[in-house]
Formats: structure tokens, C-alpha cells, sequence
């Protein structure tokens, strides 16, 4: 489960979503090396992935799927070259900022920030071993499941 100092928004629940955390607290990790990925973005707040919880589950052969941007998953498939990347991308900018106004977690100013990350992470989509388009959920959720399968048949 992926972590973060930034407060919860509506309905958003500690162990469920993220685990919220205090900037100390996750400096702290940064500076143990207890994180297998993190970076500093959306107005400065941390976001990273305990490396431990990761660990025992691939430690017990389950796989682990994490949702995270691409700073994260260029740390990710740096440390761990085996790793399977997908990279997920919106149908288009103009439907990403119709997602996110329509959420109504974030200021215009945020939104704007968000799609300039988008926009950025978008161009290192060709670094990942597939890239998915959401444009209609069911089939994106179909297009990952077959991914899925052809990887577990692979090891």
C-alpha cells in the first residue's frame, strides 16, 4: 500500500487508500532506505511505497501491483529489472482534465499542475514494457487482465 503526507480527502480512509503519514515519519523511511520507491510531487507532498510489505509478498510468491507515477516506476524497474510496467494513460489530455474537475478534490491550480505532470509522464511511456489506454474502463480492465495472464504464463 502506497503512502503519503498529504492529508485524506473526502471518504478517504488510512490503511484503506494510503497510509497517511507525518513528514517525519516518512523521511525517516527515505533515510533507512525502508521505501521502494518515492518522490516529492502534487504541491510538495511525499508519496512513496514501503519496500517491506512488497517484499513479503513476493517473499511468499505472490505478485504485487502498484499504482504509482513514473518517477516511482523508474526507481521501481531500476531496482527491480524483472519487474512487468504498464504504463496507463488517459484517451486524451482534454478527458484527463474532465476527470479530474469532475472529482472535485483539487484547485484549478492543482488540475493544472496534474496535467503538466501528465503531459510529461506521458512521453516516458515507451520505457514500459506495455502501454494501455483508459478510454473505456471494461475494456482497459479486460486489456490488463489478458497482460496479466500472458505474464504468469511466462514464468
Amino acid at each position: 500500500m502506497s503512502a503519503t503526507t498529504r492529508k485524506p480527502r473526502p471518504k478517504e480512509a488510512d490503511g484503506v487508500h494510503y497510509r497517511f503519514v507525518t513528514r517525519e515519519q516518512f523521511e525517516n523511511w527515505i533515510a533507512a532506505g525502508g521505501l521502494l520507491e518515492w518522490a516529492q510531487v502534487h504541491g510538495g507532498e511525499y508519496y512513496g511505497t514501503p519496500r517491506e510489505p512488497v517484499q513479503d509478498q513476493l517473499n511468499q510468491g505472490n505478485s504485487v501491483f502498484l499504482d504509482i507515477d513514473t518517477q516511482g516506476a523508474l526507481q521501481v524497474m531500476d531496482a527491480m529489472p524483472e519487474a512487468v510496467s504498464i504504463f496507463v494513460e488517459p484517451p486524451t489530455i482534454g478527458e484527463l482534465e474532465k476527470r479530474l474537475k469532475g472529482r472535485g478534490t483539487e484547485s484549478p491550480e492543482q488540475i493544472e499542475g496534474r496535467i503538466a505532470i501528465a503531459e510529461h509522464e506521458i512521453k516516458q511511456k515507451m520505457r514500459y514494457n506495455y502501454q494501455l489506454v483508459n478510454d473505456d474502463l471494461d475494456v482497459a480492465t479486460e486489456e490488463l487482465c489478458r497482460i496479466i495472464t500472458a505474464e504468469e504464463a511466462q514464468e
